[in-house]
């Protein structure tokens, strides 16, 4: 009886040293594996720090040597914009490979996933070519004002899937790149010239000859009034209660506005200076 029991102590203890040391052996495997799992989460986020500091160094090169060699300003947001993104993309299959995750099957999966994510950004896509269209074949540049949809501005930037205007007021306005490439757009800074046009109504009775001398006389003193085309002015229409006289003219785009309300304001100081009536609306009732 006592040989029993000795064995079954024996068998007992083996058992609780067979547990002790598989216990011992998961510890140590979860702290092997704590210990790989930090080196590269660490070294992750090395790669990762590492990597945004890269990316910022390498814009400010691009930066310069875009600027050094006068290369359009749209272009240049264009490209750097588009830099940032492939870099930025770049540094994510570099951070999940460090930890562990095959890139090739990562890649094979990013190629899956992109046919979806294309059909289904397929507008993107097409702001996408939209930009290169534009940055192609130039309608309008960077600092032009343009008109799109009832909508105008100042081109501020034109990137990858939008084109950003600056309004009068100071509003931003984001246009996507493939409507602006497939739209019609007007361009009021393509040309250096621009023809200003006014209708001014004066009374009935009014010697036509006169006004046009007094409106040419107006124009002669505006320097910015280009003398080639000359100004024109002629009875533009006789209209209810007014004589209608247009004017036009021809001056630099960026003199535009300013002559336009210079202009206007001169007209009326000098029409009542020289008793030339405006009109205003009447109804003449004849009694039977």
């Amino acid at each position: 009886m006592s040989v029993s029991l000795l064995t079954v102590t024996a068998v007992a203890q083996s058992a609780t040293e067979d547990g002790f040391s598989k216990l011992q052996i998961l510890i140590q495997q979860l702290i092997d594996w704590g210990v790989e799992a930090g080196g590269r989460i660490i070294g992750a986020i090395i790669i990762f720090v590492v990597g945004r500091i890269l990316i910022s160094f390498l814009k400010k090169i691009l930066a310069k040597l875009l600027t050094k060699r006068h290369i359009d300003p749209g272009i240049q947001s264009f490209v750097k914009s588009l830099t940032n993104i492939l870099l930025t993309i770049l540094l994510i299959i570099a951070v999940i490979g460090k930890l562990g995750v095959e890139t090739t099957s990562f890649a094979a999966l990013l190629a899956s996933a992109g046919v979806a994510i294309g059909m289904a950004l397929s507008g993107n896509l097409q702001n996408f070519a939209g930009g290169l269209i534009v940055l192609l074949f130039r309608p309008f540049k960077v600092g032009d004002w343009i008109e799109y949809l009832n909508v105008s501005g100042t081109v501020r930037e034109i990137q990858i899937f939008h084109t950003i205007l600056t309004t009068a007021d100071n509003k931003v306005i984001y246009i996507p790149n493939g409507a602006v490439s497939s739209g019609t757009v007007t361009n009021y800074s393509r040309e250096e010239t621009r023809r200003v046009e006014w209708v001014i109504g004066v009374d009935y009775g009014e010697d036509y000859g006169r006004v046009e001398e007094t409106v040419r006389g107006i124009l002669a003193k505006d320097k910015r009034v280009l003398n080639d085309p000359a100004p024109f002015i002629a009875l533009h229409a006789l209209s209810a209660s007014s004589v209608n006289v247009v004017v036009r003219v021809w001056v630099n785009s960026s003199d535009y506005w300013s002559v336009y309300f210079d202009i206007n304001k001169e007209i009326y100081t000098v029409f009542n200076k020289e008793g030339i009536n405006f009109p205003f609306p009447q109804l003449t009732v004849h009694q039977a």
